[in-house]
């Protein structure tokens, strides 16, 4: 029998025995206290089966065995105790998810049996997470060579995006950071069902007809549905579902969920997403800072400061000073303008964030707008010294 089982007792006669009388059959360890036990799971684990004994100083059965469930979860956890009383069995179960319950003195063929139930129990539970781990890993594999396929620049974004969001998450100290770049990784994987003349459209700042914009509004929703029957993956399609939500429960989807109700990962991904639209419209990445301080309501502000002190050099910024800007009529604006505003429809619909460049594409969509719907004037341009910009009519 290859796994190992653990025995914990602060008497160690007591261990001895155990020692002795399952040898045997088992490959038995010892540890005296809690203490000991701990380092000795952490260094020499993983143990099949851990039996504690109830009452030792320092750091009891219930505490010892619930600690083990968060550093060594698959291990099967079995209480010994002297004395049994129902307070203990309850707090035993609900506090250490114990296996078995077992009362001194206890006869070695009950413990034997015991152990054998508990060996065979951990034997299903890494059988179990061994299958889910190859079904994960095989859906996942797919989706981005999928991804790699059909959209080499949606790919390479999510490269990207993975690679800044596991450095977010270790300025926040976040644990499982797996999750968080799966979530980045497969994001916008629900772009693949949009017509592709669409999401060049979008990509090259050209107007979008209704329909053509909620289609892309419900990506984080269809991304989210591809995700979320694939095992141990809920948690991801749930930070995907909310990557487009607003601090302040604005933004999709549109319901109640808002401010920390909101997964972490997704409040994450909504700062650095934002973060490379900006920096792929031309924007510094200082600059990028300064435009998202300013969208009131849009960012976690703990995740946004983290991220510009991750992503935004010392020297940067400390050039972190108020650009000038001045107001244009949308004939006025010119290409390589730099928005310092949002730029708004008529009817008070967001058509393209502050700190964009303005392209060619982008010029003709605010132009084609402002021809059909009517554009919100004036515009305004950021004015940096030396650069010749004067005030437009």
């Amino acid at each position: 029998m290859s796994e190992k089982v653990l025995f914990v007792d602060d008497d160690a006669n007591i261990l001895a025995g155990y020692q002795r009388a399952l040898r045997k059959q088992f490959r038995i360890e010892i540890a005296i206290g809690a203490e000991a036990a701990l380092k000795l799971i952490e260094r020499q684990g993983p143990y099949a089966v851990v039996v504690s004994d109830m009452y030792m100083p320092g750091m009891n059965g219930v505490q010892f065995l619930a600690k083990v469930k968060e550093i060594a979860p698959d291990t099967v956890r079995i209480m010994l105790t002297g004395n049994p009383d129902l307070r203990t069995a309850i707090e035993a179960v609900h506090h250490g998810h114990i296996f078995r319950f077992l009362t001194k003195p206890c006869p070695p063929e009950s413990l034997a049996m015991a152990l054998e139930a508990g060996i065979e129990q951990y034997r299903l539970i890494t059988a179990e997470r061994d299958l889910l781990e190859k079904t994960l890993s095989g859906s996942v594999r797919m989706l981005m060579e999928i991804l790699a396929m059909v959209d080499p620049h949606l790919f390479g974004r999510a490269q990207t995006l993975r690679g800044y969001i596991r450095s977010l998450a270790q300025t926040l100290q976040i644990g499982e950071i797996w999750k968080l770049e799966l979530a980045a990784t497969l994001a916008q994987v629900g772009l693949v069902t949009i017509p592709p003349v669409v999401v060049l459209k979008a990509r090259a700042g050209h107007s979008l007809s209704e329909a053509e914009q909620e289609m892309l509004e419900r990506v984080p929703e269809i991304s989210h549905n591809l995700l979320i029957n694939i095992p141990r993956l809920e948690p991801v399609a749930r930070i995907v579902l909310y990557q487009n939500k607003h601090f302040d429960g604005s933004g999709f989807p549109r319901d109640n969920v808002s401010g920390y109700d909101i997964p972490l990962g997704a409040r994450m991904l909504k700062v650095l997403s934002d973060m490379c639209d900006l920096e792929e419209s031309g924007v510094s990445r200082r600059r990028a800072f300064e435009v998202m301080r300013k969208r009131e309501g849009w960012y976690d502000p703990r995740v946004l400061e983290a991220a510009a002190a991750t992503f935004v050099s010392p020297a940067e910024a400390r050039q972190q000073t108020e650009v000038p800007s001045m107001a244009v009529s949308v004939r006025g604006l010119r290409i390589g303008h730099v928005l310092a505003s949002d730029v708004y429809t008529a009817d008070g619909k967001l058509l393209i964030s502050a700190g964009h460049r303005v392209s060619e594409a982008l010029l003709e969509r605010i132009r084609n707008f402002a021809e059909v719907t009517g554009i919100r004037e004036p515009l305004y341009v950021e004015m940096r010294p030396g650069s010749g910009l004067v005030q437009a009519a």
